[in-house]
C-alpha cells in the first residue's frame, strides 16, 4: 500500500503558487519613516552608524520629502535636533521649535503625508533625559506638564498623530487631556506603550544627539527580562486613551508584539530600531548577508508577529525592492 502522509509541498511548487497562498504582505502604507530635522542651514549629515540615514536641515527637507513620496511612503516620524538645549527642553514646546517648523512646512508642501510627532524631551534637554531632572532623579509628574505643552505645540503646528515616547507614568492620560482641552479631540495618540531599556538604541542617540549625560533610563524604560510588565503598561495606556500601541525595539521583542496583538483591539506598531538597522547594514556592507532578502524577511516577520505598522529606517529601500518585485 502507498504510504499516507500530507503533501505540504503542493502549495510551494512555484513562485505563483507561493504568492497565491502567502499569508502576510508588505506594503508602502505599512511603513513609517523616521526623519531627523536639524536646526540650521545646509545640513545633510549621514549618521556614521546608520548608513543611508541623514540629519537634514529645513533647506534640504524638500528633496528628502520628494524622495519619500516617490517611494510611496505615506507617513513620517519627526525628531528634532535644536541649536540650543536647556534643563527643561524649551525648544520641544516652543512654537518655533524645529519639529513645529518642519511640521508646518511638510503640511504645506506635502499635505497627503501623515506626520507623527515624537513627543519627548531628550533631544532638547542639556542632560539628555526624557523629563525634568532634580539631582540624579527624573521627576515624573513635573515632566508631564512639559510633555503636554510639547504635544499641544505639535498639534497646533499640524501634526496628525502625537507619539509620546518618554515612558513617564500617566503620560497618555495627561497628553490626551491636554489635547482635548486645547481643542484637538480628533488627534490620535500613538503611545510608546511598551518601550524597553535596550542596548539597540545606540545609533539613534548619535542621530538624535540625545544620549543621557548621566546615568541611564532604566528607571522609566522597561526591563528587557519582563513580559508581564508589558501587559500592565499597555493596559494603562489603553485605559488612558491611547489609539495605537508601539512595541520598541522590534526583532528581540516579537513575542511581545504577538502578546499585544492577541490582547488589545488597537493598531499595533513595531519600532524596528537603529541598532537593528545598523547591524544589517554592517553585515551587508561586508557581504555577509543579502541585504534585500534579509530586510524583507525581517519586516514580513514583524507583520507575521502581529504588527499593523512598522517604524523603520529601511522604509525607502523596502519600498524600492517591493516595487521591483511587482
Amino acid at each position: 500500500m502507498e504510504q499516507q502522509f500530507n503533501r505540504h509541498r503542493r502549495l510551494r511548487s512555484s513562485a505563483s503558487m507561493r504568492s497565491l497562498v502567502r499569508e502576510n504582505h508588505l506594503r508602502p502604507e505599512d511603513f513609517i519613516y523616521p526623519l531627523f530635522i536639524y536646526e540650521g542651514e545646509n545640513i545633510r549629515n549621514e549618521v556614521s552608524s546608520m548608513p543611508g540615514v541623514f540629519q537634514v536641515s529645513m533647506d534640504n527637507l524638500q528633496a528628502e520629502m520628494e524622495e519619500i513620496v516617490a517611494h510611496g511612503i505615506k507617513s513620517v516620524l519627526l525628531f528634532g535636533i535644536p541649536k540650543t538645549k536647556d534643563a527643561c527642553g524649551e525648544q520641544a514646546y516652543h512654537d518655533h521649535g524645529i519639529v513645529q517648523v518642519a511640521t508646518r512646512y511638510i503640511k504645506e508642501k506635502f499635505p497627503e503625508i501623515i506626520i507623527v510627532a515624537d513627543t519627548c524631551l531628550c533631544e532638547y534637554t542639556d542632560h539628555g533625559h526624557c523629563g525634568v531632572v532634580e539631582g540624579d532623579k527624573v521627576l515624573n509628574d513635573e515632566s508631564l506638564e512639559l510633555l503636554v505643552r510639547t504635544a499641544v505645540a505639535q498639534a497646533k503646528a499640524g501634526a496628525d498623530i502625537i507619539a509620546p515616547s518618554n515612558m513617564m507614568d500617566g503620560f497618555v492620560t495627561a497628553i490626551r487631556a491636554g489635547l482635548d482641552e486645547a481643542g484637538f479631540t480628533e488627534i490620535p495618540v500613538m503611545s510608546y506603550a511598551v518601550k524597553y531599556a535596550s542596548a539597540f538604541y545606540g545609533p539613534f542617540r548619535e542621530a538624535a544627539e540625545g544620549a543621557p549625560q548621566f546615568g541611564d533610563r532604566k528607571t522609566y524604560q522597561m526591563d528587557p527580562a519582563n513580559r508581564m510588565e508589558a501587559f500592565r503598561e499597555a493596559e494603562s495606556d489603553v485605559a488612558e486613551g491611547a489609539d495605537f500601541l508601539i512595541v520598541k525595539p522590534g526583532m528581540p521583542y516579537l513575542d511581545i508584539v504577538r502578546d499585544m496583538k492577541n490582547n488589545f483591539n488597537l493598531p499595533i506598531v513595531i519600532y524596528n530600531v537603529s541598532g537593528e538597522y545598523a547591524m544589517i547594514k554592517a553585515a551587508a556592507q561586508n557581504d555577509w548577508i543579502d541585504e534585500r532578502k534579509t530586510v524583507l524577511e525581517m519586516l514580513v516577520g514583524m507583520k507575521r508577529a502581529g504588527a499593523d505598522l512598522i517604524i523603520t529606517y529601511h522604509a525607502k529601500d523596502a519600498c524600492r525592492w517591493l516595487k521591483e518585485e511587482e
